[in-house]
């Protein structure tokens, strides 16, 4: 096998892969040298030529001519007489260079360099494919279902790219066929062993961040940018938004008549629910908009802390916490700050005096009530917020018994 017959046996390789004519000629001469280093032990005495535009390549061996009957080495050294034979000029001490064709290293030395090209041709794509995804790292790739495993689903993209997409990193409720295909966000890139790693995930802010930017025109043209993104894969999403127009309704623009805009991107996320809201500067109003619509009386912040007390009506709190907590860890998440809800009464909550009737630890004695309703003193409130002294004009009863029943009043309206 000549220089030219090893080379096209690579040509599909070359093609294949996107190897350029000069990066495949820079990896058969350095394999040439490494089989003259096995070969030889060193390829210092040798030069290769490989010509990229003719597709070819030499090996040349340099020897040094030595006197007659004093070469100690044949394959470094020449004698005068066997020297002359080529050129008569020649002279001791001068160097000698030969040509030397790939059939004389023998046939299992052209085996060996075949496996040395098909090593490096490989460790060229793996580097290759390394720095293409490297680059990738947070952009959305399209893979088809290749194997689905218990701990994770390899995909295959269109140029047989393998991608491992986790358990961790797939949406609860995701269910993968084989052949379909799946959209996911390239989380990271290392190498295992010699082969890179390309992971991906569903799960990723990023993910989120990245549809909304190919469904939202406005998003990819910078006119309005995502500030933040949190979720909780497949449950809830809180993204803000702002515009550098004060024209502009961030908010309206992602997600126009009834959500029409990030229809797409809810479906691909399985259902998950997106709360859009506007960014403020301001700490107070930021944690307002980012629990969502809902009352809320006062919020103290604290920003050498990062944390956020918000008081609202006994109804709202339900509200407040979410699902499973997620509306106030969303929001956590959102604006940074460390967020406590406080039950505020309000005027009207209040609590009928009969509630408080029982024989148990902690209720009022029938007949206690009975003598606070004699005198219009129905409700809970309408107690506490009456002087002892007052009380004790008002009703038959001692003042030790009037602060008791206070006392067990009050715990209600305690958190």
């Amino acid at each position: 096998m000549d220089g030219l017959a090893l080379i096209e046996a690579f040509g599909d390789f070359k093609e294949d892969k996107n190897i350029s004519k000069i990066d495949l000629m820079a990896i058969i001469e350095d394999s040439l040298k490494t089989l003259l280093r096995k070969r030889f032990d060193s390829d210092d005495h040798f030069d290769v030529i490989v010509n990229p535009d003719k597709g070819d390549f030499q090996i040349f061996l340099n020897k040094t001519i030595v006197a007659d009957e004093m070469s100690e080495d044949d394959d470094l050294e020449i004698e005068l007489s066997e020297a002359k034979k080529i050129d008569p000029t020649f002279e001791v001490g001068e160097d000698f260079t030969v040509e030397i064709p790939i059939a004389q290293l023998g046939r299992r030395s052209i085996l060996t360099l075949k496996q040395i090209l098909a090593t490096k041709l490989q460790e060229h794509n793996n580097a290759y494919l390394y720095e293409q995804f490297k680059d990738k790292i947070g952009e959305i790739v399209v893979g088809e279902v290749h194997h689905i495993r218990h701990k994770h689903v390899i995909l295959l993209d269109d140029e047989d790219n393998e991608f491992i997409l986790p358990k961790e990193n797939q949406i609860p409720s995701d269910f993968f066929k084989k052949g379909e295909n799946v959209r996911a966000i390239v989380e990271s890139v290392d190498f295992k062993g010699s082969k890179p790693q390309i992971i991906v995930s569903r799960t990723a802010p990023k993910f989120l961040e990245k549809l909304l930017e190919l469904e939202i025109p406005e998003i990819q043209d910078g006119t309005i940018i995502l500030k933040k993104v949190v979720r909780i894969p497949g449950e809830k999403a809180k993204i803000a938004v702002d515009a550098y127009d004060d024209r502009i309704d961030p908010v309206g623009a992602c997600v126009r008549v009834k959500g029409s805009r990030i229809h797409g991107v809810v479906r691909e996320l399985k259902n998950e629910n997106i709360d859009v809201i506007q960014w403020s500067k301001n700490p107070e109003i930021m944690v307002k908009r980012a629990l969502g619509n809902i009352t809320i009386n006062k919020i103290d912040i604290n920003l050498e802390t990062n944390y956020a007390m918000v008081y609202t009506p006994v109804e709202e709190i339900s509200r407040v916490i979410g699902k499973g907590g997620q509306n106030i860890r969303l929001a956590s998440w959102l604006t940074g700050f460390e967020i406590d809800v406080h039950r505020e009464a309000s005027e009207d909550d209040d609590v009928e005096l009969k509630e408080f009737g029982g024989s148990e630890d902690g209720d009022i004695e029938q007949w206690i009530i009975d003598e606070f309703t004699k005198v219009g003193l129905t409700t809970a409130k309408s107690i506490i917020d009456k002087e002892t002294d007052a009380l004790l004009k008002m009703v038959d009863l001692e003042e030790e018994t009037i602060e008791e029943v206070k006392q067990i009043l009050k715990a209600e309206f305690e958190d």
